[in-house]
């Protein structure tokens, strides 16, 4: 009587030994994107700025920077461009003042809960403008809020907004006066400056006047 011949696929230990291969596999891909990823997101130093070594998420010190966003043909999405230093509410920040500027505003952020409208770094609701790129939007670029407000710069501008939205009515869904104080102000805006600054995978659209196509010379959209 001759032996019956049994196909691989209805094999019990085949099966057994490809469930293993593949989750032993799927594991060691699984703890290398892990440590990837926390490469990436990794937040830059003070000193990554100063030498021009670009990081995901720069330094707190950003805020002391002209952050730009311009198109790379490369990455076929625009990606944020660290300029040279700019004075942020008339001064220099240092690393602590700037780490716990940004702190305050993030905390700020919470306690207002910008979220409930605004989205921030694809988190939140959609009711009223994205934030990431806030910094970056054209009126605040184009000298439309600082007059406006009555302020000479951009972040005056914000922070003057912030406190006291009502009386800038700039959209039809108007932001309600929050309560928010000078202090908190401008930790919030230097909060939006560095969000303005990660780089998000061209994520959302860009804001920026000054950000091109290399070819055609049209606004990058």
């Amino acid at each position: 009587m001759s032996e019956r011949k049994v196909s691989v696929w209805t094999s019990i230990t085949f099966w057994r030994r490809s469930a293993a291969w593949v989750t032993g596999t799927a594991a060691v891909l699984l703890m290398w994107l892990s440590f990837n990823t926390l490469g990436q997101i990794a937040m830059g130093s003070d000193e990554d700025l100063q030498n021009g070594v670009k990081k995901r998420i720069p330094a707190p010190t950003v805020i002391n920077y002209h952050i730009d966003y311009k198109m790379d043909d490369k990455r076929g999405h625009e990606v944020p461009v660290i300029g040279e230093k700019e004075p942020f509410f008339g001064k220099e920040w240092s690393v602590e003042e700037a780490a716990a500027l940004l702190h305050h505003g993030k905390l700020t952020s919470q306690a207002k809960n910008c979220m409930n409208c605004h989205t921030l770094l694809g988190n939140g609701a959609y009711y009223a403008p994205d934030l990431t790129k806030a910094w970056l939007d054209t009126k605040w670029n184009d000298g439309t809020m600082t007059g406006i407000t009555g302020k000479e710069t951009k972040e005056e501008a914000m922070a003057e907004f912030l406190m006291h939205p009502s009386q800038f009515p700039t959209h039809a869904r108007m932001m309600p006066d929050l309560g928010i104080t000078k202090d908190e102000a401008i930790a919030l805006v230097a909060f939006l400056k560095h969000m303005s600054a990660i780089d998000t995978n061209g994520f959302p659209r860009n804001f920026s006047q000054s950000a091109k196509r290399l070819e055609g010379g049209t606004h990058a959209r």
